[in-house]
């Protein structure tokens, strides 16, 4: 069994569970948006949050697997307010229209939570826009998926008098597994380079980083704009999930039976994001890192400001419609 620390600042510990650091909160006000919401952490992270009383509406690729999810959360909360939308941040035209359709729905967001992910696959594939599909997925989805929505969030923070929350899923991999130079601007679309990594595993801690640097970003901007939001990154911690079977193959297989034993259980692993997204105690913070319900030092790479707005702009660019 994983062996965990004692009590941070925070009061809380890796041992807490997503429901314990959200416990008496009332969430009733609130409207987040959860992608990755029909399994492991992202499932957690909507139970728990409708739960409080949020209306959540799950950003999902599959409708079905996130109607079923919505049927299994009412049968034990009847009362919560769910909502399953279709997105898959492997498209951007998809990622376009999720956030058209939201924003003509006419809900506020209070809480915008970029969980979904993949890991790396063995072989260098591509996403629907030709971009490096890691890379594409684990950020560029992310990032334009939140642009979109910017609008709303500020105006509903402004109508609310409330503050905004914005929680990008990062890992401690944006640590140890990328290059000297952070980001490798002019090799994303590498196909040698990717391969001659360990199943992508650069690819992975750069699309990590960049998770980190996009949130130092974006609270940046917000403080220079003087707007109510937040922004900020987090490790949720080595989780028993079945992200490991994404790719299938026997090492995946003994992974995941390795994992229940030693990792992080579900209800623990959704913990930090549930606590930045709700908690009363991180009001105010913005353009920080955490894991096990903490504020804690990311890379130093992760804190170059000239690195994150290069990475904006190369953003930008590569989700500019034309």
């Amino acid at each position: 069994m994983w062996r965990f620390g004692g009590k941070g600042e925070s009061g809380f510990s890796a041992g807490n569970t997503a429901e314990q650091v959200t416990e008496g909160i009332d969430g009733t006000s609130l409207t987040a948006i959860v992608t990755g919401a029909t399994n492991g952490i992202g499932k957690e992270t909507a139970r728990v949050l409708a739960l409080q009383g949020v209306h959540v509406v799950m950003g999902v690729r599959n409708v079905t697997a996130g109607g079923k999810v919505k049927e299994e959360f009412l049968e034990k909360i009847p009362n919560a307010r769910i909502d399953v939308m279709e997105i898959d941040l492997n498209s951007m035209d998809s990622v376009r229209k999720f956030a058209s359709e939201y924003v003509s729905s006419c809900l506020p967001l209070n809480i915008l939570i970029n969980n979904a992910g993949i890991l790396p696959a063995a072989k260098f594939t591509l996403s629907k826009d030709n971009i490096e599909q890691v890379f594409a997925v684990n950020h560029l989805g992310q990032f334009l998926l939140t642009n979109l929505l910017l609008e709303t969030m500020k105006n509903t923070a402004n109508e609310s008098q409330k503050e905004g929350r914005i929680i990008n899923i990062a890992s401690d991999l944006h640590r140890k597994a990328v290059h000297k130079e952070g980001i490798r601007f002019d090799k994303i679309n590498d196909e040698k380079s990717y391969s001659s990594s360990t199943f992508g595993v650069s690819a992975y801690g750069q699309s990590k980083l960049c998770n980190v640097l996009h949130t130092n970003e974006l609270a940046r901007r917000f403080k220079e704009e003087g707007v109510n939001i937040t922004a900020n990154s987090l490790h949720p911690g080595l989780i028993a999930t079945n992200l490991f079977t994404s790719n299938g193959g026997a090492t995946n297989w003994i992974m995941n039976k390795i994992a229940v034993h030693v990792l992080k259980n579900i209800q623990q692993g959704a913990s930090t994001t549930c606590y930045l997204a709700l908690n009363p105690k991180v009001e105010g913070v913005s353009g920080a890192y955490f894991t096990d319900n903490n504020k804690v030092e990311p890379s130093k790479l992760a804190m170059d400001s000239d690195l994150a707005k290069k990475l904006w702009d190369y953003s930008l660019n590569l989700t500019d419609p034309k």
